[in-house]
């Protein structure tokens, strides 16, 4: 055998990564859906509702353009920087440059290029859990090591500074801090905001704050953004968001990261090499989304607020089936503990991940078990699907799992 066969043919970094669960889920329902099972998919993080009408405007309106069929600066186009500054402070209260933007491909490129900027081999992140798929993966590919912090139902899936006390060593580098939160929909509290903010300083650890879900909160939670609630951190602070959530443009592919001018100069260097700037017809229609008022999220909030309650309801009909109330995002993320090692129409589950496919099998719905987010034994349902189908899934696993 030749040297070059011993060696892989895929490079070890890149073949150590996992395939993201959310969208093999998501992908797996639709191929489903498309040989004609009438299969309902959880799976996947995105509203249900088209992008707003005069977002899909200015879209169309930018492909007639001769200047956005050319190349832009790396960062964004500085009208956007602008817009997302201007919009940072009306909704969060927190006062940025624009200067301090780049704008990224998604929000799942913005979280990589935040730990591709700060991050060396060896360094560690702390990654509360259950997590979403991404945030390994990316911690991974910058070289880090991911070190994980597990918060269960019975502290609403909530890390306290007494556990990232104990998970804290010489190497610790950042935090990722996710409210609300991507599985569970928990969402901090102003006061544990400032209580791990007040951590966070003393020991002169980073902080990536993922504020995708911002907008999307219940019960008049009291919660806030933590470089505002700690105003201390904003030189050790970056911010990553994007427009997919609040304006239902998950296909769009334009996020952002903010932070203090020496990360922004690395992200837009390594920006630069790595993409160049972001589709400007995406860009164009995020300047009229973030420029515009928030009443398309609204909109989707109301009906997001009915299904939450509906599906929590629903779950927390099921013998051995435990689900917290969600105050944020568009998830619930039950514990099934209760049903590992039941006979479900002759068959048996001895974690969360068999018991998906359980699920898939022989009721014909997806969801993504707790394995993907660092937690086995739960599994994760989005309620950003139509309300009928959400009623009709969820009354197939009641059905189910009454056989048992």
């Amino acid at each position: 055998m030749s040297a070059s066969q011993d060696k892989p043919r895929v490079s070890r970094l890149i073949g150590g990564i996992a395939e993201s669960a959310t969208l093999k889920v998501d992908a797996k329902a639709k191929a489903l859906k498309a040989e004609g099972r009438p299969v309902i998919g959880y799976g996947a993080g995105e509203p249900d509702f088209p992008t707003p009408d005069y977002v899909v405007a200015a879209a169309v309106a930018a492909c007639s353009d001769p200047k956005n069929h050319r190349y832009t600066p790396a960062a964004g186009l500085p009208e956007l920087k602008q817009a997302i500054a201007t919009k940072t402070k009306r909704d969060s209260g927190f006062e940025i440059d624009a200067s301090q933007v780049v704008v990224t491909n998604g929000g799942k490129h913005a979280v990589y290029a935040a730990f591709m900027t700060i991050v060396d081999p060896g360094d560690e992140v702390i990654l509360p859990a259950p997590y979403w798929t991404t945030y390994p993966e990316a911690i991974r590919l910058a070289g880090g090591v991911p070190v994980e912090v597990l918060a269960d139902e019975t502290q609403d899936y909530k890390v306290t500074v007494a556990q990232l006390e104990a998970a804290r060593t010489e190497k610790t580098k950042a935090l990722l801090f996710c409210s609300p939160s991507n599985p569970t929909g928990s969402v901090y509290s102003t006061a544990e905001i400032k209580e791990i903010g007040a951590w966070l300083k003393e020991h002169g650890i980073w902080v990536i704050t993922d504020e995708i879900y911002e907008h999307l909160l219940y019960d008049d939670v009291d919660t806030g953004s933590l470089p505002v609630l700690c105003p201390g951190l904003r030189d050790t602070c970056i911010v990553v968001n994007g427009v997919a959530k609040t304006y239902a443009m998950t296909g769009w592919r334009v996020g952002w990261l903010i932070g203090p001018p020496d990360v922004v100069k690395a992200a837009t260097n390594f920006q630069s090499h790595a993409t160049s700037n972001v589709a400007n017809v995406a860009q164009r229609a995020a300047i009229a989304a973030v420029e515009g008022d928030l009443s398309a999220v609204d909109e989707m909030k109301v009906a997001f607020d009915r299904r939450r309650k509906t599906m929590v309801s629903m779950l927390n009909e099921i013998d051995g089936v435990v689900c917290p109330v969600p105050q944020g995002a568009f998830y619930c993320y039950p514990s099934v503990k209760g049903l590992l090692g039941r006979d479900i129409d002759g068959a048996v589950a001895t974690s969360s991940a068999e018991l998906a496919e359980i699920f898939l099998e022989k009721a014909e719905v997806a969801v993504v078990p707790g394995e993907a987010f660092g937690s086995p034994g739960y599994v994760r349902l989005s309620y950003a699907l139509g309300d009928e189908d959400l009623v009709e899934g969820i009354s197939r696993l009641q059905k189910l799992l009454a056989q048992g």
